[in-house]
């Protein structure tokens, strides 16, 4: 374009030129050598541009000639260099896309056409054919080969450590890592191999050193870089805390000003600020650190920061937490669990409730069975919250590729990653949409509902029991019972004189049972109105003749026995067959065992490890 607009400018001139000469004509006269040659000035001017040019001409023709076999040779070189480029090119599609035939094809085309020495991408398409063919050992002599040559001695690197790692010889990955990210430091794989190793041996102040290498040569953004600078301070901090709480302290403070919301920097700031009896700032760096991020390690430790204090203290420092973030889940159960250690139940109960109602959990659940079971011991509620904290979502913990840890760590134990740990609910397993979507609050209230009362007072609930088991149980048979609870045996006990026939054997059982009806009753038959008593034979007392009146209200053997008919022996066994119990329903009684233990008796045995067990279809929650 450039030549084409310089031509065009050329040849305007010439015209502009020679329309300026016609219009002032004139001669030229030359005189030499004693000829006189006279012209005009237009014919002059035009000689004079017609020799320049063919000047020119002439000389581009000589140096055409003269330039000739240079020109051809290198027309053919280019050739066959953009020949061997584009098998090059060619081989390395086809080792990108697995064709190792054509990739070894090209490969060869591309040594005959190329030099290997001036053109360092035909031992890369060298390589990955030996890749894709599964020659692994000559791709590591290759690669060992172009970490000899400066040109190619990343590139050769890179694949030492990718085939030590693929072998997993991680002591050579980690010296050809260490070597790339020494020789440029700008490589980010090889700065990141290397600070993953240093990381996983616990060399802190080597890690940073790197890091901070990697920063100055810009691979690695500033946001990223602070945040990983203050997981390395972090973890240095925590591993020199007790034996120079000086440096800890430093280091926490300076991975809190990188990154503010770090609840394990704030921690361990905490801890050497303690180890130096410095209470006040660690509670001011621990309370800033809430405001940012609550968290339950954070609450620890400001809740137990100084030794010796009691509940009540600890309570105190507590509800200092719950002001600084109010309406908060944690809060309430940063206070609940500090004042069920105080005893007090009341508050205890209601700051759980509160947190339960804002965000469900297995721990508050738990928090609330521990509660019941310290002030009221009632164990069908301690039982209800346990249920309940089945169903409910986990609480959050320092998950990291899967492994849940107690405490954090800044380096993953399953794949070495730096700051892998997160603080979020562990995923157990894979699961469709839940159809159960209900808030939190509603969830709680349904929970709340299903709470079964507390029980009884130990006077009451005994009196309940006792007139449960009278009212519900089977006829009694144990013959020292029936003589103390029957009608008789008290009559007997109120009457001394009142006594059986002499001709009755002594060691027979007495003939006289209770009737439920005659338990349950408040005015018993044993004493009629006018409160006269029966004997242990069935007859009144003197004056009873209402007594006798009341004859038949009782069974037929007991009639015959008040009248003399039969002897008490046979009076005993007409009893008994009267009493004798019917055939029980297994179905009734398995819903009368889930009814006893829905109502939560305080008789109640708990679960019987020797009993059959429970019939298909039937549901217990313990």
């Amino acid at each position: 374009m450039i030549r084409l607009l310089f031509f065009v400018v050329l040849v305007l001139a010439l015209g502009f030129g020679f329309a300026w000469l016609a219009d002032r004509p004139g001669d030229l006269s030359i005189v030499w050598q004693d000829r006189r040659i006279e012209m005009s000035l237009m014919t002059a001017v035009t000689v004079i541009v017609s020799l320049i040019a063919a000047i020119m001409i002439s000389w581009w023709l000589v140096r055409t000639i003269l330039y000739s076999p240079r020109t051809f040779a290198r027309y053919f070189r280019a050739n066959k260099r953009d020949r061997g480029y584009q098998a090059l090119s060619t081989g390395l599609l086809a080792a990108g896309a697995g064709d190792a035939a054509m990739a070894r094809k090209m490969n060869k085309r591309t040594k005959g056409l190329l030099n290997a020495d001036q053109e360092p991408l035909i031992h890369l398409l060298d390589v990955q054919a030996a890749l894709i063919e599964g020659h692994h050992e000559e791709a590591r002599k290759l690669f060992e080969a172009m970490a000899e040559d400066p040109e190619t001695r990343l590139l050769g690197l890179r694949g030492l450590y990718l085939e030590a790692q693929r072998q997993g010889a991680d002591e050579a990955a980690q010296h050809y890592a260490e070597t790339a990210a020494e020789q440029a430091p700008q490589l980010p794989w090889a700065g990141a191999a290397a600070l993953s190793y240093r990381t996983r041996e616990g060399k802190w102040d080597e890690a940073l050193q790197l890091l901070e290498r990697q920063r100055q040569a810009g691979t690695i953004e500033a946001k990223v870089a602070d945040r990983t600078k203050a997981v390395l301070l972090t973890a240095r901090a925590r591993d020199t805390v007790d034996s120079d709480p000086s440096s800890a302290r430093d280091d926490a403070l300076h991975a809190l000003k990188l990154a503010p919301a770090f609840p394990p920097a704030a921690v361990t700031a905490a801890k050497a600020l303690l180890r130096q009896d410095n209470l006040r700032k660690a509670a001011k760096i621990l309370e800033t650190a809430w405001k940012a991020n609550p968290h339950p390690e954070i609450a620890e430790a400001y809740v137990r920061a100084r030794i010796g204090d009691t509940s009540a203290d600890r309570l105190k420092r507590a509800e200092r937490l719950e002001k600084l973030r109010p309406l908060n889940p944690l809060s309430f159960d940063v206070v609940a669990r500090a004042a069920l250690e105080a005893h007090r139940f009341d508050l205890a109960r209601e700051k759980a409730e509160a947190s339960a109602r804002l965000q469900p959990c297995e721990g508050i659940y738990l928090l609330l069975a521990d509660i019941e079971e310290a002030e009221t011991g009632d164990q069908g509620r301690v039982r209800h919250w346990l249920s309940q904290a089945v169903r409910a979502p986990r609480d959050p913990a320092w998950t990291a590729d899967g492994y849940v840890s107690e405490t954090w760590e800044p380096v993953s134990p399953v794949t070495g990653k730096l700051d892998a740990f997160e603080w979020k609910v562990p995923v157990e397993q894979l699961a469709g949409p839940s159809l159960d979507i209900q808030p939190p609050a509603q969830a709680f209230d349904k929970a709340m509902a299903s709470l079964p009362p507390i029980r009884e007072t130990a006077g009451a609930s005994a009196a309940s029991a006792s007139a449960t088991v009278f009212e519900t149980a089977t006829p009694i048979a144990d013959p020292l019972v029936e003589a103390v609870v029957s009608p008789a045996s008290a009559d007997e006990a109120a009457h001394p004189a009142t006594k059986a026939a002499p001709d009755v054997d002594p060691k027979a059982k007495p003939a006289t049972v209770i009737d439920a009806d005659v338990v349950s009753d408040p005015a018993p038959d044993a004493a009629n109105a006018n409160g006269a008593a029966v004997t242990s034979g069935g007859e009144p007392e003197a004056g009873g003749k209402e007594g006798a009146a009341a004859a038949p209200d009782k069974p037929d053997a007991l009639k015959e026995a008040a009248a003399g008919a039969v002897t008490p022996e046979e009076t005993a066994e007409a009893a008994k067959a009267e009493k004798k119990p019917a055939a029980i329903d297994p179905e009734a009684e398995a819903r009368a065992k889930e009814a006893s233990f829905l109502t939560h008796r305080p008789d109640d045995p708990g679960v019987d490890v020797n009993a059959e067990p429970e019939k298909p279809g039937r549901f217990r929650l313990f």
